[in-house]
């Protein structure tokens, strides 16, 4: 299947078969897909958590309101989380980084101040998201991006200090009766002029 077909079949999963489980080698590839992710001067202020554990998924699923379902019955969890340590980040960068990049965040990012600079960070974050979406769709993966959830449960859930919860993702296989499926409910996009302008 090329790029194109699979973003073509892939769709926000409502509901999930619990039976059907993703292969173990398949989530090792989204981990590394999304050890992969670009970021701004190569930041990576983030962490990505696979949750599986049955009884990790229920406490996530109490803080997950309408979107508690699709966390049990998924496979797996992702949870995307941001920075929220900057001393930390900062050392991380002068660690790993090179100059021009720590330049670039002291001269560019950090004096705008801490609210701009989380904004920063979560920007990054979303960045990997669209990445993981993207591979789920090229591996047959269905995946399920969720805002609707309680960040700070999360955060509670996953025993995080540093890190803060911005966004899920449930991945698995999509139930035969899900309505919201391609073959039951088409895509719908906004005509592809009104969103894209070329210039030659």
């Amino acid at each position: 299947m090329s790029f194109i077909e699979a973003m073509q079949q892939r769709y926000t999963t409502k509901k999930y078969d619990a039976a059907k489980k993703i292969d173990a080698q398949k989530k090792e590839e989204l981990k590394s897909v999304l050890h992969l992710s670009p970021s701004s001067i190569n930041s990576q202020p983030w962490k990505f958590t696979f949750v599986s554990d049955p009884a990790t998924k229920e406490n996530l699923s109490k803080a997950s309101a309408f979107n508690a379902t699709k966390i049990l019955d998924c496979d797996t969890v992702v949870v995307f989380s941001r920075i929220n340590n900057i001393p930390m980040f900062e050392q991380q960068i002068e660690r790993e980084l090179p100059q021009g990049a720590v330049d670039y965040y002291r001269n560019f990012i950090q004096p705008q101040g801490e609210e701009q600079i989380y904004d920063w960070f979560s920007r990054q974050v979303y960045l990997a998201s669209g990445v993981l979406l993207s591979a789920c769709a090229q591996m047959g993966i269905d995946a399920t991006p969720m805002e609707g959830i309680d960040p700070k449960g999360y955060d509670k859930v996953l025993n995080q200090k540093d890190y803060s919860t911005l966004i899920a993702v449930a991945i698995g296989y999509r139930a035969d009766d899900d309505a919201n499926q391609p073959a039951i409910t088409p895509k719908s996009r906004r005509d592809k002029e009104a969103v894209i302008e070329s210039i030659a």
